[in-house]
């Protein structure tokens, strides 16, 4: 697609709805870039512990050099919380829309925004896995409307997929595009709807064919982990998968797969090990269980370990 040419200088207020996992980190970012930025969610509790997650996150990028000291009282200023959606929004040229994914919520809330936005005002989701088309069909700005997917945690991982509807225009995508490019993000053009975009559609292969091999008996938990973060999963930090095997040649990846793709796992149906997994309440670092035994101490050395690999990376570029 050729974007058409369009000057990000018409953003400058921005209104994040959804205070939560993902909606904070994103706040956060467009304030550390100057933007006045309104964190708007359902209680002054949820908003508070907003608040303080993204002091916390702003200390911990100063710790290692990637913001300075002197710059987190003023990045915390540039954020107004509000439970006041109206409020939020008022004065926003750009709205990201970040609760949770629930089909019939984000529809009432997108709705509830285009009646209370100003006309040109960019309407933007970080969905998942749900459509711009579907979360967006109770507006009348279908062309204003796109899916803006982060990653977690957004203020670690720089890529932003856009995903537009059939009715988006060029020019939305270009502004959202623009507008990311300036704070720093990698955004990445999605041309057609589809369930779960790109990034969750090969999370979901992988964690299939993850979940197919300890089922059968081939490899434990432990041991799938082990492979991918000492092989693969070293080269896909710093080559993509169509990277990667150009280097190796398409010829020697037809002759290996010929057999091998006759045995992955393609089934349509959730793994029974995953049910499994849920209806015993064994749901990972939430419910202290999962595959692994998760202590207090064990989760905090996976999270450090995570965000020290990733601010590394953010560091040097990689």
């Amino acid at each position: 697609m050729k974007l058409p040419n369009r000057k990000i200088k018409e953003i400058n207020n921005i209104a994040v709805i959804g205070a939560g996992l993902m909606g904070h980190g994103i706040a956060q970012e467009f304030a550390c870039a100057g933007y006045c930025v309104q964190l708007n969610d359902i209680s002054d509790e949820r908003l508070n512990n907003a608040r303080l997650q993204i002091s916390k996150n702003l200390t911990l990028l100063a710790e290692n050099g990637i913001i300075e000291q002197t710059s987190i009282p003023d990045t915390l200023q540039r954020i107004q919380a509000t439970t006041e959606l109206a409020k939020a929004v008022e004065s926003a040229d750009f709205v990201v829309e970040a609760v949770t994914e629930n089909l019939p919520l984000k529809q009432q809330i997108f709705e509830n925004l285009d009646n209370l936005c100003q006309p040109h005002t960019i309407l933007a989701s970080n969905t998942t896995a749900l459509m711009p088309s579907q979360i967006g069909i109770k507006t009348h700005r279908g062309d204003k409307i796109l899916n803006t997917h982060y990653f977690n945690p957004p203020y670690l991982i720089p890529l932003v997929e856009l995903i537009r509807s059939p009715r988006t225009s060029d020019e939305t995508v270009s502004v959202t595009f623009d507008l990311l490019s300036s704070i720093g993000k990698t955004p990445a053009i999605i041309e057609k709807e589809a369930l779960g975009f790109v990034g969750p559609r090969l999370q979901a292969a992988l964690i299939r064919e993850a979940f197919a091999i300890v089922e059968q008996g081939i490899a434990s938990a432990e041991t799938v982990d082990l492979v991918v973060r000492n092989s693969f999963g070293r080269r896909l930090s710093v080559a993509g998968p169509f990277e990667v095997f150009e280097l190796a040649g398409w010829d020697l990846v037809l002759a290996a797969f010929e057999e091998l793709y006759k045995d992955l796992n393609n089934s349509p149906n959730i793994n029974p090990l995953l049910r499994e997994m849920v209806d015993s309440g064994k749901l990972g670092v939430k419910s202290g269980e999962g595959f692994y035994q998760w202590t207090d101490e064990r989760q905090q050395i996976l999270r450090d370990r995570m965000s020290q690999a990733l601010i590394h990376a953010l560091r040097h570029n990689v």
